[in-house]
């Protein structure tokens, strides 16, 4: 349930306008704060823009990627899995992809600006130490948040807190963890993103052949294509979207990608995972040694 707490800070903030962005480590219920606060949005008559940037245990669209929804009718609450727009990073692990983890949440809640009365932030659960403060730093910077909500046991985020407060304008605000949290044990957080994932490559899967020219970064020359088997790539659309996940596939000296959106494909960026399709499990990849040795 929600705390008194809770529920008088939701009630505030769903009738402001701007950007809220949570921050929090894991299973401080960031997520379920944000749908309290998207379900209390669209009671007091607000289109709310929900951003979610937990790339590893995702609400909107696929791990791997940052997603917007546009909640506007009970309907778009009900399915607020369903993605109005994604960004690839390519990563369930935040801290590895720091530069397209900012500029992917930034890129969607400039969207959602245009689009929304009330947009709502959830950001990863990386919080602490050069790469915590860091990421969160830039995110800040980029994403030009009205107010900030941590949510924390004890005093965890006060240093962060203490930063973001030094450096920017935005209203910072923590308040306690719901006094009965879930969490969520390394098992749990596999299921559920090997679950998603596999949502991500439902049927029917289509198997299209690429040229080694249509990647970013670009391949470099030699480059033995069989090294990529396996590697999470994103569609993109050629206007910077990500349409949706792909896999890539070597079979007969030929580079293929597995994916079921396709349509309207017109370039593939790398990932820094490969997938299994029978499991769904993903296992880390080092872009510059997978194609350099370095």
């Amino acid at each position: 349930m929600t705390t008194d707490a809770h529920a008088s800070l939701i009630d505030d903030l769903s009738r402001r306008r701007g950007v809220v962005m949570l921050v929090g480590s894991p299973d401080t219920g960031k997520t379920g704060f944000a749908s309290r606060l998207i379900s209390a949005g669209l009671a007091a008559g607000k289109t709310v823009a929900f951003v979610d940037a937990d790339t590893d245990q995702s609400t909107v669209g696929p791990p791997a990627c940052v997603g917007l929804r546009i909640v506007d009718s009970p309907h778009a609450l009900e399915t607020l899995h369903e993605p109005d727009g994604l960004q690839f990073v390519g990563s369930v692990i935040a801290d590895e992809v720091v530069l397209q983890q900012v500029v992917a949440t930034a890129t969607l809640v400039e969207r959602a600006r245009a689009d929304a009365d009330l947009v709502i932030v959830d950001t990863s659960g990386t919080i602490s130490g050069v790469i915590g403060q860091t990421l969160k730093y830039h995110t800040t910077e980029l994403c030009r948040p009205d107010i900030i909500i941590g949510l924390q046991r004890g005093a965890e985020l006060e240093p962060l807190v203490g930063m973001l407060r030094r450096f920017f304008t935005a209203e910072v605000e923590t308040t306690t963890v719901d006094p009965e949290p879930h969490p969520a044990s390394p098992e749990d957080r596999r299921a559920h993103r090997a679950k998603a994932f596999s949502a991500a490559f439902e049927g029917p899967l289509q198997t299209w052949r690429v040229r080694s020219t249509v990647f970013a970064p670009t391949l470099p020359a030699g480059l033995d294509l069989s090294r990529l088997v396996g590697v999470l790539v994103g569609v993109q659309d050629g206007s910077g979207r990500c349409l949706g996940l792909g896999a890539l596939t070597h079979e007969d000296d030929t580079l293929k990608v597995v994916t079921n959106t396709g349509d309207g494909m017109r370039g593939l960026r790398l990932g820094s995972v490969r997938i299994d399709l029978e499991t769904f499990d993903v296992t880390r990849v080092r872009l510059r040694e997978l194609m350099f040795g370095v």
